[in-house]
């Protein structure tokens, strides 16, 4: 399963749970680029921090994705630029 999918089936089971509440924290923070204190990782039991570090690692591997895609769309529309330019009578 994975972290994703992990840690939202733990909140939803657990929500009060103080590790689930750092989890949802950590989301929330990811999400809108704000800021999250590393310590409250730390005071997670090995099992949510595992899973914590599992849910960086894939929010940085879908942020490189994001970054990838972005940079293929503008790659095609200079290319279409380009090409328009090219296409263009000259005076």
């Amino acid at each position: 399963m994975n972290a994703i999918k992990e840690a939202r089936k733990l909140i939803e089971r657990e929500p009060t749970n103080p590790s689930a509440q750092t989890l949802s924290r950590l989301v929330l923070a990811l999400e809108s680029e704000a800021n999250f204190p590393i310590s409250d990782i730390y005071l997670l039991d090995y099992d949510y921090f595992q899973l914590a570090l599992k849910i960086l690692e894939g929010w940085r591997l879908d942020r490189y994705i994001a970054g990838k895609a972005r940079l293929f769309d503008v790659s095609l529309q200079t290319e279409a630029l380009a090409a328009k330019t090219s296409a263009a009578p000259s005076a």
